[in-house]
């Protein structure tokens, strides 16, 4: 692919670009963010990035694994920040990889914020977030008009590690038609429990994820009530949803159409969406 008839970008020595990789397949890379890789002399990658990706890089470029994961040992986050600007003051082209999209639950704004506080000059490049690649992937949309106008994004986790204890359980248990919880699974049981308790039916259609768009991935379709069960034996990083969307996946999961399933062209049991309005 001839990038430079694009006319994209240059990076310029001394610059920090923030690029999304996207949840795993290098498929849904943006052209922005290959050009990003050929032209980097440093990579700083989170350990989500698929190894492929990686691959892609510039075969003279550093790569530096700035990983975090939970209850392993990991990088602190202003240590990271802080050798951004190092990296950018010595001169370098310094790709900052991180795994989704950089500003959302991926700790971009942090990053970003050090480096104007150092005078380092950035450039943002967004990903395809977990969610919209995973659902995607998994046959499952996060819209659609018979059943859901709304979605809400969830970090499972604050910045301490615990369940966010300043969200109103209630309102998203009575207000949220589609829940999407990142990084949950660590607290999954208390999610449950606080979304039950706050309102939300037992018997709601829920889905994990788990390794979205890779050849890990893992799907499993179960209800609100039954989830902490479902999550037995799933391995992060994985998203929790909730919500009627996940009763398409019976008629719109493409990949296991090329697999021989027979898909439902009515999932919802309903008169087909295309005639109204």
């Amino acid at each position: 692919m001839n990038l430079d008839a694009l006319s994209l970008p240059c990076f310029e020595s001394g610059w920090v670009w923030l690029v999304g990789a996207g949840p795993g397949d290098p498929a849904l890379l943006t052209i922005g963010a290959l050009h990003a890789l050929r032209q980097a002399d440093t990579v700083v990658h989170d350990a989500l990035v698929d190894d492929r990706i990686l691959a892609l890089a510039n075969p003279d470029a550093e790569l530096i694994y700035a990983g975090k994961r939970g209850g392993k040992p990991s990088p602190k986050q202003p240590d990271i920040s802080a050798r951004l600007v190092t990296l950018a003051r010595e001169g370098r082209k310094v790709l900052r990889l991180k795994g989704g999209d950089p500003f959302l639950f991926g700790r971009g704004g942090e990053e970003a914020l050090a480096l104007v506080g150092a005078g380092i000059p950035f450039r943002v490049i967004p990903g395809i977030t977990a969610a919209i690649g995973g659902l995607a992937y998994a046959g499952i949309p996060m819209t659609h008009r018979a059943t859901a106008t709304a979605v809400t994004f969830v970090t499972g986790h604050n910045l301490s590690g615990a369940v966010p204890d300043d969200l109103d359980w209630t309102a998203l248990a009575n207000g949220a038609q589609v829940l999407i919880f990142y990084m949950a699974l660590k607290h999954i049981d208390e999610i449950v429990d606080r979304l039950i308790a706050g309102g939300a039916r037992p018997e709601s259609p829920a889905a994990l994820i788990a390794h979205a768009t890779t050849g890990r991935q893992q799907i499993v379709e179960t209800t609100l009530a039954d989830a902490k069960q479902a999550a037995v034996g799933i391995t992060p990083p994985a998203l929790f949803m909730v919500g009627e969307v996940v009763r398409l996946r019976d008629g719109l999961d493409w990949l296991g159409a090329i697999s021989g399933r027979v898909l439902n062209h009515d999932p919802l049991g309903h008169r087909d969406m295309r005639d109204a309005g």
